[in-house]
């Protein structure tokens, strides 16, 4: 059975996307190949790499990636998980499905770094739930 290609797709590939690819290849990797980028890559938050550590996912080796990378390439689904990467996303060939599932920043939580953990944490588990949900068969 050949794996369907998910290309999750944020404005930096420093956070949402970087959580949804993790966490669908880890729930669902013998049905799918999660990858993520961004229109405009900059570095992984330090605080969603926390996060994610604290739920066993280490993506203190990933890096962000452009969506430059990924033209050309057989991508069975791109999923848009900001509103801005929306708008500005590349144009993949004809046959390629797309969606639009549009979470929270972790980068615009604030407050004390009690209170910014705590929204990434959140925002975390959102991907979580929504990823267990969109893709079961």
């Amino acid at each position: 059975m050949t794996k369907k290609k998910v290309l999750f797709v944020c404005t930096h590939n420093s956070a949402r996307s970087q959580m949804a690819e993790t966490f669908l290849n880890a729930a669902y990797g013998e049905q799918y190949e999660a990858l993520s980028a961004g229109t405009s890559p900059t570095a992984i938050n330090p605080r969603v790499i926390a996060a994610m550590k604290e739920v066993g996912h280490d993506l203190s080796r990933n890096r962000a990636k452009n969506t430059d990378e990924f033209l050309g390439q057989r991508i069975d689904l791109v999923v848009t998980l900001c509103d801005d990467a929306r708008e500005v996303c590349p144009f993949f060939p004809a046959g390629v499905k797309r969606d639009h599932h549009g979470f929270r920043d972790p980068g615009s939580c604030s407050g004390s770094e009690e209170d910014i953990m705590a929204c990434v944490r959140l925002i975390r588990d959102e991907i979580l739930e929504w990823v267990r949900v969109r893709f079961k068969d």
